[in-house]
């Protein structure tokens, strides 16, 4: 087999404010977009010949792949205007996919390990993971009999012990036979087991993390980070100590006093401190300044963003162009929180938007999601959820 199909055209809703002006496979983890592991484990598996399904915000995946040959792979495009499915996605390469293809989502974080075996495989083939059982209800449970797929059960209504399907199959072109009447891959396929279809059911062994909410990007990025080797491009003042494994930029540089954890990522054109304690399950984005006595754990922080001193930012995530005042906190603890109509309750930091700005000594409560564009006066403490551009006062 030469050739993958990634879909890369959803916007991931639930992932707002952070997709507000990028797609999801364009969200980072350690650094890189979510799709660019996607398309190095797919090198590592042999297939370089890729088509990509793009659509919202497409002018960055664009930007980001082009054709792939710096990478070295040939990347061409199809475009599905309007968000219908994902069936309806696939049936949009139709005419450039060849007689057998890997299909796979542009939005998981997928080892070359997980799906190597699929690759050797002849079609059709469907790849399952095993999860907690309370986080079925978030996919499509998958019913095995004799290892075929005889049904994929599309978000049960309760937790149940089936794998999940990972969305990752090995296809032939007489899928497109079954997706003029469905809108979703799931449909299609259960249509095709109904009519005598034998789909192969094989069990992930290697990572396939999916972020749905935005939380579950620093269970990403904190993966993504264990596969980085230490690479020090930047400047360590002396007086810098660090321990465990540290990515540095060009032109970065860490001042005196600093403490960094690995794994952590500091990008390009950074400032660090002085004395500002680093990691571990850090990602920072490029020309990122970070004020003096500074403690960030486990969170992401975008390109562009200024942090005040003495800010203490914990299992969070800022987004691009974000200027953040002086003793800003953002500590962890247990919340509920609303996202697309869904409560969930679960130990989390704050969701910052891009290009918001806050000013001195704000204190965001757990669960905190904050709009893109937003502002917020100095003192003021927020809780819960504000729209963009929102104005606290």
């Amino acid at each position: 087999m030469r050739q993958a199909i990634i879909l890369a055209a959803g916007e991931g809703q639930r992932l707002r404010p952070l997709t507000a002006s990028r797609p999801k496979v364009m969200l980072k983890a350690a650094g890189k977009p979510i799709i660019g592991y996607v398309i190095e484990s797919l090198i590592a598996c042999g297939i370089r010949n890729i088509v990509i399904v793009a659509g919202y915000r497409r002018d960055q995946l664009f930007d980001a792949l082009g054709d792939g040959s710096s990478s070295g792979v040939n990347i061409r495009y199809v475009i599905q205007e309007h968000q219908a499915g994902t069936g309806h996605a696939l049936k949009q390469a139709e005419s450039l996919a060849d007689n057998e293809f890997l299909l796979l989502p542009g939005d998981h974080l997928i080892e070359a390990a997980t799906i190597r075996e699929i690759c050797m495989l002849d079609p059709l083939a469907l790849l399952v993971k095993r999860i907690p059982n309370d986080q079925t209800v978030r996919y499509g449970a998958v019913s095995i009999s004799g290892g075929e797929v005889k049904e994929i059960i599309e978000k049960p209504a309760q937790p149940c012990d089936k794998p999940v399907s990972t969305g990752i199959f090995k296809l032939d072109k007489t899928i497109f036979q079954h997706l003029g009447q469905v809108s979703d891959i799931p449909a299609a396929i259960n249509t095709m087991v109904a009519k005598g279809a034998r789909i192969r059911a094989v069990e992930a062994d290697g990572t396939w993390l999916d972020a749905i909410y935005p939380w579950d990007l620093l269970e990403l990025n904190n993966h993504a980070l264990k596969t980085l080797p230490p690479d020090i491009r930047g400047t360590l003042e002396n007086g810098v100590f660090t321990s465990g494994a540290t990515s540095i930029g060009t032109s970065s540089r860490i001042r005196s006093g600093s403490y960094l954890t690995g794994p952590a990522h500091i990008g390009g054109l950074c400032n660090i401190g002085p004395a500002a304690v680093i990691g571990p399950g850090v990602s920072i984005g490029d020309s990122v300044s970070v004020g003096a006595l500074c403690v960030i754990t486990n969170s992401i922080i975008g390109d562009d963003v200024v942090i005040g001193p003495g800010a203490v930012i914990e299992n969070s995530i800022i987004g691009p162009g974000c200027s953040i005042g002086a003793n800003f906190s953002s500590c962890s603890g247990e919340a509920e929180i609303k996202v697309d109509g869904e409560w969930l309750v679960r130990k989390a930091g704050s969701i910052i938007g891009e290009n918001c700005r806050l000013e001195a000594s704000v204190v965001a409560s757990p669960g905190v999601v904050l709009g893109n564009e937003s502002s917020v006066m100095a003192m003021k403490n927020i809780t819960g959820r504000f729209a963009d551009g929102s104005r606290v006062v």
